[in-house]
């Protein structure tokens, strides 16, 4: 018996970009399902949970952002944004929700499937063999691998799944430093792509973990060449 096709639902209400999306992730053996709106991409999700949704902002009647944010709550599901809009307010919205990426209009259909595989990639094994278990403390931060959960100083830290990872990455790795690339490749899985999503992803972890964001402590910037964790 094979193993059944990893099922992807592509939310997006501009047919043209819908079927280049569609043919693509069919073309690498994807089973695809494309919708049009926010409503009927609940119902679908809720007859037959995909493994991976991409999923545009602008949507009628509801938008992409509201759409992840009730199938994050239902599920962990991977979450491919796509997004005509460029400012980082809208990433951070969609990152704070759930999704896993984003990938901004106009895109290259082999970027976004290479975007896809990776989030799967990192669903299935999110952290390196070295850092699936045990809990460190670095004196007011602890960083509990199993549970996936971090506490400054006592008090859950509310963390997305990319942002743990990123966490953990680091964490496991103190005072070496890491470019952004290198993150992006480390953290979710890509050889190549817009490194901002780590800077992103940075600047709120440092919201979330630090005493003073404005000046942290825990990760820290190497001027000119990248971040590094100081226990």
């Amino acid at each position: 018996m094979t193993d059944a096709p990893t099922r992807v639902l592509v939310v997006e209400d501009d047919r043209t970009v819908a079927e280049v999306v569609t043919r693509y992730l069919e073309r690498e053996g994807f089973a695809v399902e494309s919708v049009g709106d926010g409503h009927e991409a609940l119902a679908r999700a809720e007859a037959h949970l995909p493994d991976v949704v991409v999923l545009d902002i602008m949507l009628p009647g509801l938008d992409g952002l509201e759409v992840c944010r009730r199938l994050r709550s239902r599920a962990p599901i991977p979450v491919v944004m796509l997004t005509a809009r460029g400012s980082e307010e809208d990433r951070v919205l969609g990152l704070d929700l759930g999704a896993d990426d984003y990938v901004s209009k106009p895109f290259s259909p082999r970027e976004l499937t290479a975007r896809v595989k990776a989030v799967l990639r990192r669903a299935e094994s999110p952290l390196g063999e070295g850092d699936r278990a045990g809990t460190v403390d670095y004196g007011g931060l602890q960083i509990d691998l199993g549970a996936r959960e971090a506490r400054v100083h006592g008090e859950l830290a509310t963390l997305t799944a990319r942002e743990f990872e990123l966490l953990a990455f680091l964490a496991g790795r103190p005072r070496q430093v890491f470019r952004r690339d290198e993150l992006l490749e480390h953290v979710w899985g890509y050889t190549y792509g817009d490194t901002s999503t780590v800077t992103v992803h940075i600047r709120r972890l440092r919201e979330k973990i630090e005493d003073e964001p404005s000046t942290p402590r825990r990760i820290t910037t190497v001027w000119g060449v990248g971040y590094r964790f100081d226990p």
